[in-house]
């Protein structure tokens, strides 16, 4: 019993409790606070992977287009719906996704 009086008040023992606590619970930047910045920061980094990779992809485009005119063609008649001089243009849309 007086072995267990002893631990209990041992000053190093409750500050380093106090300490632990007061850290985990009580600080400005607590234990889950850290936690949640971490997730948030790992999200944030998949979206700038993804980011990154599209500018690379848009870049790309962009070359393509500026020193191909077969691309260029291409690009005009689908996005842009354009047509040489006596052609027909046919848009077939899916009715799929047409409704939504």
């Amino acid at each position: 019993m007086k072995k267990a009086a002893s631990f209990l008040t041992n000053k190093y023992l409750l500050v380093s409790a106090f300490f632990v606590v007061w850290m985990l619970f009580f600080d400005q930047r607590d234990f889950f606070q850290q936690r949640e910045k971490l997730g948030e920061l790992k999200k944030l980094e998949t979206q700038k992977k993804y980011y990154q990779q599209e500018i690379e992809k848009a870049r790309k485009e962009l070359t393509d287009i500026q020193h191909n005119p077969a691309a260029l063609e291409k690009l005009a008649r689908e996005r842009y719906l354009m047509k040489k001089d006596g052609e027909d243009i046919y848009i077939i849309e899916d009715s799929l996704t047409a409704g939504k």
